[in-house]
C-alpha cells in the first residue's frame, strides 16, 4: 500500500518531507496516539471484530485472580481504609469489572477502593464506563491521587514508543521512520551514538547488524509506579508479553485483523507493539525504591494463583457448552504454546514484604 492511502500516512509524509526523518518512537506515537486518526483513538480493537483478543477477553477467570492478588496484598498491608486501585490501558473495562467482582469477598475492600482508569481513547472510555461506571479517568498516570497504589497494568507496557538502534560499522546508529520511492520505511541515522550508555548493560557488544531496543517511557513509568509504592504502600502486577532478559533484537510488530502486517503500512489502521525487556523493567523498579517480583510465565502464575481449582467450580455450575468455553479459556491463559509462556508477569511491592502470591 503507498503511503499515501491513509489520512495519518499522508500527515506523516508531510512531516517528513518538511523536517525529514523522524525516529522511530515518534512515529509509534504518532500512529497509536493521533488524536483525529490514530488507532488507539478511533476504535475498539479488541475480540474477533478487532485486531487482538486480551487475556480478561479470554476468561473472567485472569480478571478474578488478579483482583484475589490484589486483595491479598491489601490485607497483607493492614488493610488501608482509602486507597487507588488503579488500571493502566484497561480495554473495555472487562479486567476491572472482574477484579471487583472478585474483591467484594473481602470484607470492606471494595467500599475502601477508588478505581481509576488512566486510558486515552475516547472510544474504550465509553466500553469502560458501561462496565465500571464508578471509575475516574485520566490521560496520565501522574495525575493519580497521592494515596497506597493497587495496581494492574495488562498489555500496556507493549504499546509505548520504543527507541531502536543498529550496530553498524560506525557504531550503534539509531533507527529513524523515512521515506522510500514515497513510502515510509525504516532508515538509520548517518551520525553514530557519541557512547551507548543509552543502552542496556547487558546488549552493548552486540555483534554489527544486531538491532536493540530500549523504551524510556516504559522504566520512567515502572520507575513511578514504584516510588509511589515505595512512598505509600500498595502492589501492582504488570502482564503482558516479552522476554525475561535484555536481548537484542527487532521485536517491533503490527497487527491488523489479527494477522501480523507491515508497521510502516497504513499507520493508525494497525496495533503496533514491542516485547517488553522485564529485566529492564524490574531494575526501573529497584531504582524507585521498590522490589521487584519474577518475572514469571503467565501460565505459572496463574496456576499457582488457583486458576484449575476456579475453572474446576465454575464447571460445576456450567452448561455443556459453558464448560466447553471454561476449559478453553483455561488452556489459551496457561498453555506455553498458547499465552502461558510468552506471557510474563512482573510484581511490585513495597521493600522488606514476603514475596507476593504466584512468585516463588
Amino acid at each position: 500500500m503507498n503511503a499515501g492511502h491513509t489520512a495519518l500516512a499522508r500527515h506523516i509524509v508531510r512531516l517528513i518531507e518538511e523536517t525529514g526523518p523522524i525516529p522511530l518512537s515518534h512515529y509509534m506515537a504518532i500512529a497509536l496516539g493521533h488524536p483525529e486518526h490514530g488507532y488507539y483513538m478511533t476504535r475498539d480493537p479488541l475480540g474477533p471484530r478487532g485486531d487482538f483478543v486480551t487475556a480478561p477477553e479470554v476468561s473472567q477467570m485472569f480478571g478474578e485472580l488478579v483482583g484475589l492478588w490484589l486483595a491479598d496484598a491489601w490485607v497483607a498491608q493492614a488493610a488501608p481504609a482509602s486507597f487507588v486501585l488503579a488500571e493502566l490501558g484497561p480495554g473495555r473495562g472487562t479486567l476491572m469489572a472482574d477484579a471487583l467482582r472478585a474483591m467484594r469477598a473481602v470484607p470492606g475492600m471494595t467500599e475502601a477502593a477508588e478505581v481509576h482508569f488512566v486510558e486515552t481513547s475516547p472510544v474504550l472510555r465509553q466500553a469502560q464506563k458501561k462496565r465500571v461506571p464508578q471509575a475516574t479517568w485520566h490521560e496520565r498516570i501522574d495525575t493519580l491521587p497521592d494515596q497506597p497504589l493497587f495496581l494492574i497494568a495488562n498489555e500496556f507496557f507493549d504499546a509505548l514508543p520504543i527507541v531502536q538502534y543498529q550496530r553498524t560499522g560506525r557504531g550503534w546508529c539509531e533507527r529513524y521512520v523515512g521515506l522510500a520511492e514515497g513510502r515510509l520505511a525504516p532508515v538509520l541515522a548517518p551520525v553514530p551514538l557519541a557512547n551507548d550508555k543509552a543502552l542496556p548493560a547487558a546488549m552493548r557488544d552486540a555483534p554489527e547488524g544486531a538491532f536493540v531496543e530500549t523504551s524510556p517511557a516504559s522504566l520512567a513509568i515502572a520507575e513511578g509506579i514504584s516510588a509511589r509504592i515505595a512512598a505509600r504502600g500498595g502492589a501492582a502486577l504488570i502482564v503482558d508479553y516479552g522476554h525475561v532478559r535484555s536481548a537484542p533484537g527487532d521485536t517491533l510488530q503490527a497487527l491488523r485483523g489479527h494477522e501480523y502486517a507491515n508497521p510502516f503500512d497504513a499507520p493508525g489502521e494497525a496495533d503496533l507493539t514491542a516485547h517488553v525487556d522485564f529485566e529492564s523493567l524490574a531494575l526501573a523498579v529497584v531504582a524507585g525504591g521498590a522490589a521487584a517480583y519474577g518475572p514469571v510465565e503467565q501460565g505459572a502464575f496463574l496456576r499457582a494463583l488457583g486458576i484449575e481449582a476456579r475453572a474446576a467450580a465454575l464447571r460445576k455450575q456450567a452448561t455443556e457448552a459453558q464448560a466447553r468455553d471454561i476449559n478453553s479459556g483455561l488452556q489459551r491463559l496457561t498453555a506455553p504454546d498458547e499465552m502461558g509462556s510468552l506471557f510474563k508477569v512482573l510484581g511490585i511491592a513495597p521493600r522488606g514484604t514476603i514475596p507476593p502470591p504466584g512468585f516463588f
